[in-house]
């Protein structure tokens, strides 16, 4: 029966000897449950948990055929019998919930960090510490043997089939391009024989599993680096894929080392759908198109415009493990939507760390965090509708308590208020919506514009301060002149900023503000056609790696970007997209100073200094990110009631704002309470 909400989205794929029952791909994700204590154990409740919220096929994270393809020294491997148990873990916990999923078989190659890396030559990735040895010959024709033996393991433990990883600058992709392959065998040269290891892979594992098996294969389709692929060669590729026996066909976009966004907030909803759509028509089998696709109405019309046959979702499903069920429901507006922040899930991997989510903390904690109901229901007061203070009454009154929710504002929100203005963070006004949905959902009482004295506390049984926190002023010589405005100034448009700006305060605000200003006053919405431009990605895909010269618009400001500190500006940004703020600001010439002493404002501008010499900037405006300060007041003033009191967020840590931590906090505090 066809879904009256989005039935392109859900109508079946066949794929001749298995159906899928929608169009949805849970795509690849590492989320380091692979390699933790009871980590299948943890895989399995993960797992299970969206399959049982509708996800149509689910591909795991990606697991290594043999030692030296391994990510990293303790990485998943699945090479022996004796591993196939810990597996079918996994696979029975999803066909209980009447899921299919898929085993990723990714090598590593020359990306791997650990000394026994190997790939097509002899060479050192950019994101590695350790120089990768050339395959020999007979090690090379081991490494296809080894990928079939990890399908026909992944097949023993009860997968639905396997996606080879041939894109994202691992091993077969690295055979595929002369920019890695400088070999002289049949295995290199030409672009018939850089084809011929993934080919011969694809060939093996279909042999091995036989004709009613699912096979994946994650097609580079634009590589991003130069000596990458050529359009040409991709689609050749493509239809000898399906020739060898592949089942669909998954767009992989951009190498690892690629200094071009893909994944990140700033990058357009499904902006690579296009690289998808050019390859319909060339092959027979289905195409999966991916790559910031996080709403189901964006599925729908990528699906019903025939730009692909399904669509890959992977953080997503770390944000609302049920966003299949609430679209096929009609209740898109109940979505906790993706914002592509990367800060708890690919930062977290990065780290060594257990992925998680910014906007749901219960991501990848599936046996750990447990909602259940209260056992003794309490009359919870709730000070600041910020991120922390959301997060907790929503779950809070979900348990069954009774939560106030009190803000002095006229909307909820807090500082993502201000985070939302920024360019490339429009994602936050989803945020928003999840979270008014959601106090409207479990009848949270709210009360706005309302300032918290403390005489309206009485009746609560406990109070919980989640607000208070006001930008840290600057109190040097001149700091009342004029010129001196705050973050909040900029980003609420209560001051027209100058052509000439100074920016105190270097961390993420600051960050914030400056490319705030670096847009043009008229709109802060870059379009498709401008993002590609602007980070050089050729639109035709007809230039070699799909790489074409930046065009770089002329900057609307001067900006001055300042710290105290002295390291480097930016460093405490997020492993994976800190890179991506700082080529920004250096592009639109923002100068950036470290080791700053600020001595005095006035008519003239900023006087500073450094290593030991005076300066002067010449300013309209001094815009200051030197971070927040508590409350102090309100906080003794709430601690005086002599009730039970809680400080979560911002309130308890001011210095740098942390949305991630804030709403894990609140979450962890009302899953106690």
């Amino acid at each position: 029966m066809e879904n009256e909400y989005y039935p392109h989205l859900f109508k079946p794929l066949d794929l001749g000897f298995t159906t899928l029952k929608n169009r949805v791909l849970m795509g690849s994700m590492h989320t380091g449950l692979e390699e933790a204590k009871n980590g299948y154990k943890k895989m399995a409740a993960f797992y299970a948990e969206r399959a049982r919220g509708g996800v149509g096929l689910i591909v795991t994270g990606g697991i290594s055929p043999n030692l030296q393809g391994r990510v990293a020294p303790f990485s998943s491997q699945l090479s022996f019998p004796w591993q196939v148990k810990h597996h079918k873990k996994v696979t029975k916990a999803v066909h209980d919930e009447g899921g299919k999923i898929c085993l990723q078989i990714l090598h590593a190659g020359r990306y791997a960090y650990h000394p026994l890396s190997i790939g097509p030559s002899t060479s050192k990735a950019p994101i590695s510490p350790f120089k990768a040895r050339g395959l020999t010959k007979l090690e090379l024709k081991k490494t296809i043997w080894d990928y079939a033996n990890c399908a026909r393991l992944a097949q023993k433990a009860g997968y639905d089939g396997v996606e080879v990883m041939g894109s994202e600058g691992y091993l077969i992709n690295q055979f595929l391009v002369k920019r890695t392959n400088k070999r002289k065998d049949e295995y290199g040269g030409s672009y018939e024989n850089r084809m011929r290891f993934a080919l011969e892979i694809v060939e093996a594992i279909r042999k091995k599993t036989g004709p009613n098996f699912i096979i994946i294969f994650r097609l580079s389709m634009l590589d991003l680096v130069e000596d990458g692929s050529q359009w040409e060669e991709v689609v050749e590729l493509a239809k000898r894929l399906e020739k060898a026996g592949v089942t669909i066909i998954n767009t992989g976009i951009g190498w690892h080392e690629a200094r071009i966004p893909t994944i990140a907030t700033m990058v357009p909803r499904a902006a690579f759908t296009w690289v998808t759509e050019k390859m319909k028509g060339e092959v027979s089998i289905p195409l999966v198109t991916t790559n910031r696709i996080n709403h189901p109405k964006i599925a729908e019309d990528i699906l019903s415009s025939n730009q692909a046959d399904m669509v890959s979702m992977a953080r997503p499903f770390l944000a609302d493990s049920e966003l299949v069920n609430k679209a096929k429901e009609g209740k898109a507006e109940a979505i906790n939507t993706c914002i592509a922040c990367n800060q708890a899930c690919l930062d977290h991997i990065f780290e060594r760390k257990i992925a998680s989510c910014l906007v749901n903390p219960f991501a990848c904690r599936e046996t750990e965090l447990k909602s259940t109901p209260a056992k003794i229901k309490k009359k919870i007061a709730v000070i600041g509708a910020g991120p922390s203070g959301l997060a907790f009454s929503v779950e809070a009154q979900k348990r069954g308590h009774s939560v106030t929710l009190f803000d002095k504002g006229n909307e909820i929100g807090g500082q993502f208020n201000y985070a939302k203005k920024v360019p490339g963070k429009e994602e936050f006004y989803e945020t928003l919506r999840f979270y008014n949905y959601e106090l409207k959902n479990y009848g949270v009482d709210i009360k706005l514009k309302t300032m918290v004295t403390g005489d309206e506390l009485n009746d609560f049984d406990e109070i919980i301060l989640a607000a208070g926190v006001h930008p840290r002023k600057l109190t040097i010589e001149g700091s009342d002149h004029p010129k001196v405005i705050s973050y909040i100034d900029v980003l609420t448009e209560k001051v027209k900023v100058g052509e000439h700006v100074a920016i105190i305060g270097a961390g993420g605000i600051g960050f914030d503000v400056s490319d705030y200003l670096l847009h043009s006053d008229e709109s802060h919405e870059p379009s498709l056609e401008d993002f590609l431009s602007r980070w050089g990605v050729d639109r035709s895909n007809e230039s070699r790696g799909g790489i074409i010269d930046k065009d770089l618009p002329k900057p609307p400001r001067k900006i001055t970007l300042m710290q105290r500190k002295k390291t480097r500006l930016g460093k405490g940004l997020g492993k994976t997209t800190g890179w991506i703020h700082r080529t920004n600001l250096k592009e639109n010439n923002v100068v950036m100073l470290s080791g700053v002493e600020y001595e005095k404002v006035d008519d003239i501008g900023l006087h500073i200094k450094v290593d030991g010499r005076s300066d002067v900037i010449a300013c309209d405006h001094i815009v200051v990110c030197a971070g927040q300060l508590v409350n102090q007041d309100l906080k003794e003033k709430l601690e005086s009631l002599n009730k039970p009191f809680h400080i979560i967020g911002g309130a308890l840590e001011a210095g740098e704002l942390d949305a991630k931590r804030a709403i894990d906090q609140g979450v962890r505090l009302a899953l106690e309470i």
